[in-house]
């Protein structure tokens, strides 16, 4: 048997808000509510979003997480238009210097970085940098 990922927790201060924002960037859908999870499915892949009480969360900060998304580049077009268009801040890396407003073409392909409402660090790529 072939071992994948099936799904994974997102903590997140509001797990309904958190799940359509991500959602809605990267063209898709939030599943409805499931148990204690708001699902976003990205492939075979589910990212169970999970308010942080669940989680044992004492109400401090979520800690940051890093969620990377390799897409074909017409997708990545779509993706890049709907940041700019909800004025979302993007970067170009995730560590100093960050390179605020800018796309990272460094790689061979294009890399931006933006960040979730509990400040999540997500990526979208057009390739693989390994």
């Amino acid at each position: 048997m072939a071992i994948s990922l099936d799904h994974t927790i997102v903590p997140a201060t509001d797990k309904q808000k958190s799940a359509q924002f991500l959602a809605t960037i990267l063209g898709l859908e939030a599943s409805p509510q499931w148990g204690p999870f708001v699902p976003v499915r990205v492939g075979r892949l589910a990212l169970d979003y999970a308010d942080t009480q669940l989680l044992g969360g004492s109400g401090a900060p979520v800690p940051r997480h890093h969620y990377a998304f390799l897409v074909s580049e017409p997708e990545f077009d779509e993706i890049f238009a709907r940041i700019r268009d909800a004025g979302i801040a993007f970067y170009a890396e995730p560590h100093e210097p960050r390179r605020p407003g800018e796309i990272n073409y460094d790689r061979g392909g294009r890399t931006v970085y933006f960040d979730d409402p509990d400040g999540h660090v997500m990526e979208v790529l057009t390739h693989s940098s390994a």
